[in-house]
């Protein structure tokens, strides 16, 4: 966005149409709410639950829409709900493990605008946004980016420019990020706390930005992920606490479960080089190879240094695949 014209808008407070320079109505009816069901013996099921809520954002004429995509994964019933309380069928398209991305198909037709894509290279830090769920202008506050910075979350995921809006929307998972012209910059993915990248606690949202999806979208569409082989995945959550890299949770069946990995474990190394950092940690482990290639980490567990050899495994393995409707 230009920074020779700021746009200035009420932080906290819903839309005016009188602050955009865009039809605001027609803009957030490109919004929808997204129930899903997932099956109880569904891999994810234990940590995300059988039944998800969030929102969604329809991107073309023919009723995709993108979301978050922890809200997806595994569903096996689709349900798209818009603002005049229409509920529409659909079923899972792909999925993205990098970015976080999921794409569903409406199964009839929404007659909703498709929300056309910006661009989130040039946006930055002072940016006024709109972070808007399912609801019309009830349902979408006035943002400002309080920061863009590298993310990197327990479960073996890292964005190198991650954008940190301010104040939380209530509703983030999946919300629809909209720049000045009305167009998506991004999609709704945490509550964080601190948002500014600082010790300050201040209540924020992460936002996943849309330019991670335009080299990725035709793939998944048509492959339901991309067609190069997945990054290494161990089933390791990892936690950085007083500056050292804790396991806080261990995949049941995963690859780290089956080395011998154990919760409460300290991670020192991987492939003999010392680690801090969980961006760090996690880049470490994808440098070795492809999905299925053997990591050997060093841990500190009981006062002892243990060595264990994880052969890794590609996380889509071990989901429930989309059912084709």
């Amino acid at each position: 966005m230009g920074k020779s014209h700021p746009w200035n808008l009420n932080l906290g407070r819903h839309p005016s149409p009188d602050e955009v320079s865009f039809d605001l109505e027609r803009t957030l009816s490109s919004v929808v709410a997204l129930q899903t069901r997932v099956p109880d013996d569904a891999f994810t099921a234990p940590i995300l639950g059988t039944e998800r809520e969030g929102q969604g954002v329809v991107i073309s004429n023919d009723g995709l829409v993108l979301t978050i995509g922890y809200l997806v994964t595994e569903a096996e019933d689709i349900w798209l709900i818009d603002n005049h309380g229409g509920a529409h069928a659909a079923h899972v398209v792909g999925y993205d493990q990098e970015t976080g991305f999921g794409l569903v198909q409406a199964l009839g037709i929404l007659n909703l605008p498709a929300m056309p894509l910006s661009t989130s290279a040039s946006i930055s830090a002072g940016d006024s946004l709109i972070v808007a769920g399912q609801g019309g202008r009830e349902a979408a506050i006035n943002t400002q980016i309080i920061s863009v910075r590298e993310f990197a979350g327990s479960w073996e995921y890292v964005l190198d420019s991650a954008i940190f809006t301010v104040p939380a929307h209530p509703r983030w998972s999946g919300a629809a990020v909209i720049d000045q012209a009305g167009h998506l910059v991004g999609i709704g993915s945490l509550y964080i706390q601190q948002a500014a990248g600082d010790d300050d606690e201040i209540d924020g949202n992460m936002i996943v930005p849309i330019d991670l999806l335009k080299p990725i979208l035709d793939e998944i569409i048509e492959y339901g992920g991309r067609r190069r082989a997945a990054r290494p995945w161990l089933g390791m959550t990892t936690a950085e606490a007083e500056n050292h890299l804790v396991v806080a949770g261990i995949a049941e069946g995963g690859p780290a479960m089956r080395a011998g990995v154990e919760p409460g474990d300290m991670v020192l190394g991987v492939d003999g080089e010392e680690i801090s950092g969980l961006s760090t940690l996690f880049r470490k482990i994808w440098s070795l190879g492809d999905a299925g290639v053997t990591v050997p980490l060093t841990l500190h567990r009981d006062s002892q240094i243990v060595s264990v050899t994880i052969e890794s495994g590609a996380r889509a393995d071990y989901l429930k695949k989309p059912r084709v409707n």
